[in-house]
């Protein structure tokens, strides 16, 4: 599988980015003052999406600790990252995700439990998009462009639905495990920067095309039948030097069950490869191959947290307390050996649910 240029976000400063492209109309017909706003944040920083055609996405945050006083009702004073501008040509592509997960990377990052965007109506693709992942209308704006719905975030709220509750990860009723996933294929997954664990990892300025919400990975290990929906997932790249596995395999992420497949849950190949197409970093090639096996088991996941630090193989043994002689290739974990890795991996405790333990 290769990767062009084009298959990468962009971060950079606004007057780098060119504003007379079309993708920008729609928003200049919309907003009136837009171009003049534009122009006015060419030292700020922005997310943009360009292939062959031209731009595609575009997204702008901002943190903000103010009461919203122009939105009826008004919310009180609170820490919120403003998402600012966000538009996405999907075309029918994953981008919408992409966009969505950006805006909650940089509030994990930040540590801010809420988010707020202002949206017309007409959008209607965006705000069913932004309902998956948990958006709630909670008042209107009114401007001279007409009105929009605020719609927010509260990252302090805990459903039970994995989509709306992202990112956030569960420790009630559920049992996490440790899952073991070869380089080439976490590469694939994951986003490349993981690697460079010795600088710790800037999860705002990871721009890879492979940060996505939701994944699809494919395994023949029968441990795995025992992970049920909403159990979290310690994502454990295995070396990629033969015998330097204590220093070169390392934990690099959170993820959380959506849902297991087996092969006699596809009706066809046809069946298999449109399930698994769409998430998964596997080509059709190599999905038609795995389908001709005898067994097979597909994890659907969400990819909620990255760690800031990367654990290695003698870290999660010496420090959190995993057994070196376990199979470590499907692997249940104690909570406390997941919180242990949660809090050496540098994740903030507050994006833990765990409101059965005794504090």
């Amino acid at each position: 599988m290769t990767m062009g240029k084009s298959d990468f976000f962009k971060y950079d400063y606004f007057k780098n980015i060119n504003l007379s492209d079309p993708f920008f109309e729609s928003l200049k017909k919309d907003y009136q003052e837009f171009e003049d706003w534009f122009l006015k944040k060419s030292d700020d920083k922005a997310y943009y999406y360009e292939d062959e055609n031209g731009i595609q996405a575009f997204l702008y945050l901002k943190i903000e600790d103010e009461a919203l006083t122009d939105i009826s009702p008004s919310l009180p004073k609170n820490k919120r990252i403003k998402i600012g501008t966000l538009k996405i040509n999907s075309h029918g592509t994953r981008l919408g995700e992409r966009f969505i997960k950006k805006a909650l990377d940089y509030a994990v990052v930040n540590n801010i439990k809420e988010l707020y965007v202002t949206v017309f109506e007409k959008h209607k693709s965006l705000i069913e998009l932004l309902k998956k992942y948990g958006f709630e209308h909670v008042a209107w704006k009114t401007t001279n462009n007409g009105t929009e719905s605020v719609m927010l975030k509260n990252l302090n709220k805990f459903t039970g639905n994995i989509f709306k509750d992202y990112p956030l990860v569960s420790l009630d009723n559920t049992t996490p495990y440790l899952l073991s996933i070869y380089p080439e294929y976490h590469t694939r997954l994951f986003p490349d920067s993981i690697l460079h664990n010795e600088s710790g990892y800037d999860l705002i300025k990871d721009i890879s095309h492979t940060n996505s919400i939701e994944k699809v990975y494919i395994c023949w290990m029968d441990g795995v039948l025992d992970i049920k929906p909403g159990d979290p997932i310690v994502i454990y790249r295995t070396t990629d030097i033969p015998n330097r596995a204590e220093y070169r395999s390392v934990a690099t992420s959170i993820c959380v069950l959506k849902e297991l497949k087996t092969k006699n849950d596809f009706n066809s190949l046809d069946d298999f490869l449109k399930y698994c197409s769409k998430y998964s970093v596997f080509n059709q090639k190599e999905l038609t191959h795995f389908f001709n096996k005898h067994k097979l088991y597909v994890l659907k996941m969400t990819y909620n947290l990255a760690l800031n630090k990367r654990l290695i193989r003698k870290d999660l043994i010496e420090q959190c307390g995993i057994d070196r002689e376990a199979y470590w290739g499907i692997m249940r974990l104690t909570e406390q050996q997941f919180v242990r890795i949660i809090k050496l991996g540098g994740v903030n405790e507050s994006f833990i649910i765990n409101q059965t333990r005794v504090r």
